[in-house]
């Protein structure tokens, strides 16, 4: 299907449809406040994205002046419905008009599929909100509909064709007639085949991209919202749709909440940054005002245990909470075999909070394109797992191509004695030895033990520890010493298999955003160690690594005099 699509939609371009609009069809109930994003128009005409700010005077709508990325989101008009939007209403209407009269063809990034139907999902539901839309854009709705529908992203999938169904829905209902009852089908029907296959039975989005389930789950929520102003235009297929999309909602909260930091963020897995989805906060809240809030473990009941594992197991993911420590740990696929796009080359890598401060982070994403730095985000050195002979254990490449993949075998997760979960991933097969590099987790309440083991010593391996910005390492010896997290709270960390060494690094909590940080690096022990691999029938040697990293009060001594 995507090679088809690629044809078609590389050789097939059709002219935009400039007939009159359908007209409006009525609004029958109230349209419920959407998820906040923070504001992104800073003044009139003035943008800032992707912490990259610019006048509109000065950058146009298109053009070599910014990069795509900037540009998509200066087409989304994510504004019209962002914190405190009706302060800035006044240039949401004189934006949209100017819009309308420098992009009046379908050419650009601005007409690209994918901004497209975000712009018109954004434009409806600013218009539902008490907007009247100004004439001129309500007739350019209509002929952006008329494009998507012809320029649907086949080729793409995942997230990409479901955002361009939720605009023909959206369209499809905000309009009325012949016209807009072929959009609305359209859209139906591309969603009720896509939502099976992209939420999975755990709610994980199938991308395992935290960052894009957060931004499904928004999906979700506004299809529900605007299905429900519009409750005699579904039809009876559409209503079962409905009932189907508010099922999922429940199971989509409880797996975000998982996979959020005790700082209520997401972790960072995959493609995955702050201030590209709403918060999860704003997504609780706004399924709460569509009574959706309550998942499918009821309300969160004060004292109710919190549980020392949650294992996502069709997703991958595992969640560990001991004392006042959570950790998120990645026993995942890299995403679907055919859409692996915003993958990274992060298996087995981990994410580790004490307190309200986050402690081990993996890199994040600051940008996407073709360069050197995104290869480098995506790779297997800038997340908290094991490098082997200077290898990526995905073969990550483009801006969002992989080539040979891992795959995590023999997964476990214990909580008989403690809580042990152990992973391993072929990775690294298609190096010479066919080394598999497997990782254990030990958690309890005073701390945390990472043992790696890769079988074979014909290789370099090292494991990669990053540790949060605002932690200060101080090591009292060449094995161990302390980290002091915000607040004088600190862990001690102790090397007890390989030896460590610490080396400089960076952070991209956001878009356009890059922190320098520490990263501890333990070059694994080679040699001396020998284990039974079945495949070979035969004993091999392995390389051997330990972490330990406890929390607690320290003694005076210890205390960071920083």
């Amino acid at each position: 299907m995507q090679f088809y699509g690629r044809l078609w939609f590389r050789l097939v371009r059709p002219h935009p449809d400039l007939r009159p609009a359908p007209p409006l069809r009525p609004v029958l109930e109230v349209w419920r406040e959407p998820a906040r994003r923070e504001p992104s128009l800073v003044g009139p005409e003035t943008f800032c994205f992707l912490n990259v700010p610019g006048a509109l005077a000065e950058v146009g709508w298109d053009g070599p002046e910014r990069e795509k990325l900037w540009r998509y989101n200066q087409h989304y008009f994510d504004d019209l419905n962002a914190r405190d939007c009706a302060a800035r209403v006044d240039w949401h209407r004189a934006l949209l008009v100017d819009w309308v009269v420098r992009n009046p063809s379908a050419g650009g990034n601005g007409w690209e599929p994918y901004p497209t139907s975000l712009r018109i999902v954004n434009w409806v539901k600013w218009a539902l909100a008490g907007n009247v839309l100004p004439e001129p854009c309500v007739h350019s709705l209509a002929v952006q509909a008329r494009w998507l529908a012809r320029r649907l992203e086949i080729h793409l999938l995942g997230n990409h064709l479901f955002a361009n169904a939720k605009a023909l829905v959206f369209a499809g209902l905000f309009f009325e007639g012949r016209e807009a009852a072929g959009w609305l089908r359209t859209g139906l029907g591309i969603l009720g085949r896509e939502l099976p296959e992209q939420v999975l039975a755990d709610g994980g989005h199938f991308e395992r991209s935290t960052m894009y389930h957060a931004l499904a789950l928004e999906d979700l929520l506004d299809l529900c919202n605007v299905a429900g102003c519009y409750p005699q235009a579904l039809g009876e297929a559409g209503a079962a749709q409905l009932a189907e999309w508010g099922r999922q909602v429940p199971k989509m909260l409880v797996w975000l909440g998982a996979m959020c930091h005790p700082d209520g963020e997401i972790g960072f897995f995959n493609d995955a940054a702050l201030g590209i989805a709403p918060a999860p906060v704003e997504l609780q809240a706004y399924a709460e005002r569509l009574g959706l809030g309550e998942t499918e473990h009821g309300d969160a009941e004060e004292g109710r245990a919190v549980p020392a594992a949650q294992w996502l197991l069709p997703s991958g993911y595992v969640r560990l909470h001991a004392g006042e420590a959570v950790a998120l740990l990645d026993l995942a696929p890299i995403g679907p075999d055919y859409l692996p796009g915003h993958a990274h080359a992060d298996t087995l890598s981990f994410e580790l909070s004490v307190g309200h401060h986050r402690l081990l982070v993996n890199s994040g994403t600051s940008c996407y394109g073709l360069g050197a730095e995104r290869l480098r985000q995506r790779s297997t050195a800038a997340h908290n797992t094991v490098v082997v002979g200077d290898a990526d254990s995905s073969e990550v490449w483009g801006g969002f191509r992989v080539a040979r993949r891992a795959r995590v075998l023999r997964p476990e997760v214990r909580t008989e004695e403690g809580v042990l979960v152990r992973g391993a991933h072929d990775g690294y097969t298609r190096l010479p030895g066919r080394p598999v590099h497997e990782r254990c987790w030990q958690m309890d309440a005073d701390g945390l033990t990472v043992t790696d083991t890769v079988s074979s010593d014909r290789f370099s391996a090292e494991a990669r520890f990053h540790f949060h910005p605002e932690v200060v390492l101080q090591a009292d010896s060449a094995a161990g010493g302390v980290a002091f997290l915000p607040g004088g709270r600190a862990v001690r960390w102790q090397v007890t298999e390989g030896e460590a060494r610490l080396e400089r690094s960076t952070w991209h909590p956001r878009f356009g955003e890059s922190l320098a940080n520490q990263c501890l690096v333990i070059q694994l022990k080679k040699g001396d160690r020998f284990i039974f691999d079945q495949s070979k029938n035969k004993s091999v040697p392995f390389s051997c690594g330990c972490l330990r990293l406890e929390w607690g009060q320290l003694s005076e001594s210890e205390q960071f005099d920083g």
